[in-house]
């Protein structure tokens, strides 16, 4: 096959199709949503092959992605769900519990990680969730690593019979390079229809302690898997005083270095450190011993948080120094770059490179930073501004303390920045509704949870449920703009039509749902209509519809385009 230039994601997304996947399920979040973008593509061009199906979809959330991922393997075919690293927490309950069962077709759990949280509300180091589960994690820092390491993945996953972690992060997802892909002839068949044994998958009691056994029984073959992993690279040298651990991207910016370091060594009368790059867990013992018995000191260079350098500390003779994040030697928080593994070299800053461009460069140099803001006439802007005069109102009743917005993730948390300043809290998807319940049952009188159609009906649904059941005074505002906005303009789960018998379905007063229009002309209106909703004694659901223009714009594009093609066919 030809090379092909592919970000991080699309390479481990092509490999799986070369590897024989059959199923991908996800939800779509930053920086992963391009791997069930590039799979959805393929599938959408495919013709559906009912012996064989090949299947990329969608799912609510990151649960019920797993969960049909899970379903998938159970019938003997090889399956990929992904997520970002928080969504890993909402599927916390399958992913822990699929490692007990017997894994039948091969499973990657792709998570995408996001050091210095680019568009994340936290930093987690997702290998510690494989290190909780007990399950192998591999860990490419290049495309065509990812690529590569999706046959390996699959085939790990079907020998031990049990789930594997792809763990991918920011700068290697969302960066572009060449890939070198297989020769056709190579690629794997998708595997046959076949179900797995029945009681290798039933987590009651009894079964579930045989199972646990199992992945304690497997344990000792995962690590020796790991240990003699080509992936797993060990190369030593006669030095004693300091040796070199890497992982994931700590590996490009040792690398972009070494020459550097190297001419230094040199000058110093030293021979560069014997160095260990680690791949997968569990983390291979053996090489990681070999390098401690000759070296005083281990730096360990991981992008993440330092799960390595934890495990290290106090595993060796005192006269064994582990140095890193924990020490200071390298930034505990955020991305790494080469600059920041420079300094931890002990290597002398690059002097700042000056563009040659005159006054031009000066005044780029000098330009503000510029905040993320909703773009120009996006419908949550007018939303807020309704949000906003009946907050303005309430608060004149009951006062400050008696009033309180909680919002949710998605593109409309920038209602928290000026102009608008609107809302109060955003933790987690869903937590909107949660937190205005809780609110209202601690005292305040007046709560809003603020969630996008997306979200409600990716985490927000249960907590609306429980406002019905306790029938407590909530007044959900759901912002209906028909689409995925802040990933990337994926399509709702359902469509805007289908949120007003949802909610009447739950249990929410007819009388008590609202249907607004989000526009200019209709701030006051609506202003007022929250604001009667808000005065009832009971959950209550206004929902504001206009359009994302985004979406919009891709809509009328592809109309074009399908349009163009219908003209084009006619002709001939």
């Amino acid at each position: 096959m030809n090379d092909v230039v592919l970000l991080g994601d699309e390479a481990l997304a092509l490999g799986c199709l070369h590897a024989g996947l059959s199923c991908g399920f996800g939800y779509p979040g930053t920086p992963s949503t391009e791997i069930m973008e590039y799979l959805i593509d393929v599938y959408e061009k495919s013709v559906f092959d009912t012996q064989n199906p090949f299947v990329a979809q969608w799912c609510s959330n990151e649960k019920t992605a797993y969960e049909s991922a899970l379903g998938a393997s159970f019938a003997g075919k090889r399956a990929i769900v992904t997520m970002k690293h928080v969504g890993l927490n909402v599927a916390g309950d399958p992913f822990m519990n699929s490692a007990m069962v017997k894994i039948n077709g091969g499973l990657i759990v792709a998570v995408a990680d996001d050091p210095s949280m680019h568009s994340s509300q936290g930093e987690q180091d997702s290998r510690f969730m494989a290190d909780f589960a007990q399950i192998p994690c591999f860990e490419p820092t290049s495309q065509q690593e990812a690529y590569e390491m999706a046959f390996e993945a699959f085939e790990t996953s079907e020998k031990f019979h049990t789930p594997v972690m792809m763990r991918l992060v920011t700068r290697l997802s969302h960066s572009r390079a060449p890939i070198h892909p297989i020769d056709e002839s190579k690629i794997v068949p998708r595997n046959a229809l076949k179900k797995a044994d029945r009681s290798d998958w039933m987590l009651l009691p009894a079964l579930a302690r045989r199972r646990y056994d199992t992945i304690l029984d497997r344990q000792g073959d995962l690590l020796k898997w790991s240990e003699t992993s080509s992936r797993n690279i060990l190369k030593m040298t006669n030095r004693r005083d300091l040796a070199i651990i890497t992982s994931g991207l700590g590996r490009n910016y040792y690398n972009e270095n070494l020459a550097d370091y190297e001419a230094v060594c040199k000058t110093e009368g030293k021979e560069l450190p014997s160095f260990l790059h680690i791949a997968t867990m569990p983390f291979p013992k053996a090489l990681i011993q070999k390098l401690a018995d000759q070296s005083s000191t281990i730096l360990v260079i991981e992008e993440g948080q330092p799960l390595i350098e934890k495990r290290l500390l106090g595993l060796f003779a005192s006269n064994t120094k582990i140095i890193g994040k924990l020490s200071g030697h390298l930034n505990q928080s955020g991305e790494l770059n080469p600059d920041i593994v420079r300094k931890a070299l002990g290597l002398c800053a690059h002097e700042t490179a000056r563009s040659n461009l005159g006054e031009m460069a000066e005044f780029c140099m000098n330009l503000p930073g510029r905040p993320p803001q909703l773009c120009q006439g996006c419908p949550h802007g007018d939303s807020y501004a309704a949000l906003n005069i009946a907050v303005e109102n309430l608060i004149k009743k009951g006062g400050k303390d008696n009033v309180a917005v909680n919002a949710d993730i998605g593109c409309y948390s920038l209602g928290a920045r000026p102009p608008y300043n609107a809302i109060e809290s955003i933790v987690c998807m869903g937590a909107s509704l949660g937190m205005a319940r809780g609110a209202s049952q601690a005292g305040i009188k007046y709560t809003f949870g603020v969630i996008g159609d997306s979200t409600f009906l990716h985490s927000g649904i249960t907590n609306l449920v429980d406002c019905v059941s306790t029938n407590t005074p909530v007044t959900a505002v759901i912002l209906d703009n028909s689409i995925v906005a802040m990933t990337g303009c994926q399509t709702t789960m359902l469509p805007s039509s289908q949120l007003e018998p949802l909610v009447k379905g739950i249990g929410i007063d007819q009388k008590h749902i609202r249907v607004l229009a989000t526009t200019p002309k209709n701030h006051e209106a609506n202003a007022k209509v929250l604001e009667e909703e808000a005065e009832y004694r009971g959950p209550s659901v206004v929902i504001m519809v206009r359009e994302c223009l985004e979406a919009f714009r891709l809509r009328t594009k592809k109309k074009k385009i399908a349009e163009a093609k219908a003209s084009c066919n006619k002709k001939d």
